[in-house]
């Protein structure tokens, strides 16, 4: 078996979109309309299937918010400078809700930024 991605419902496509290729660097990889069941899916990562999991980006036509609920957690992404990556983040129009530093009761570096829909990613420093 192997990850292949991870779909969120997103408010405004074009939004996201924007957020993950031009905040967190990702690349738009592909983008699809079914106009028959009016959706249409953008698929974003780091790289394609199979090499690297992907986010599908799914916007339901006229739907324009939803209720996370309690359930779903984050996303992670590996960093080599959390701090760094915050700047970055920053400066690119993001928002950092947790500032980096260490893990409550270790030592990893971690840092929060949510995306426009209010997903919560977190930043782990990994040397990559």
């Amino acid at each position: 078996m192997r990850f292949l991605h991870t779909m969120l419902r997103v408010g405004d496509l074009q939004r996201s979109i924007d957020f993950y290729t031009q905040v967190l660097g990702m690349q738009l990889l592909r983008k699809t309309e079914n106009p028959d069941y009016e959706y249409t899916l953008a698929f974003v990562g780091y790289g394609k299937n199979p090499e690297h999991a992907e986010i599908e980006l799914t916007y339901n036509w006229g739907v324009d918010s939803y209720e996370q609920g309690t359930a779903f957690g984050h996303l992670a992404l590996g960093v080599p400078d959390v701090y760094a990556a915050c700047d970055k983040i920053r400066a690119a129009g993001g928002k950092v809700t947790r500032e980096a530093g260490p893990v409550k009761g270790g030592s990893t570096v971690i840092a929060f930024v949510t995306d426009p829909d209010g997903y919560k990613i977190e930043l782990i420093e990994r040397k990559l």
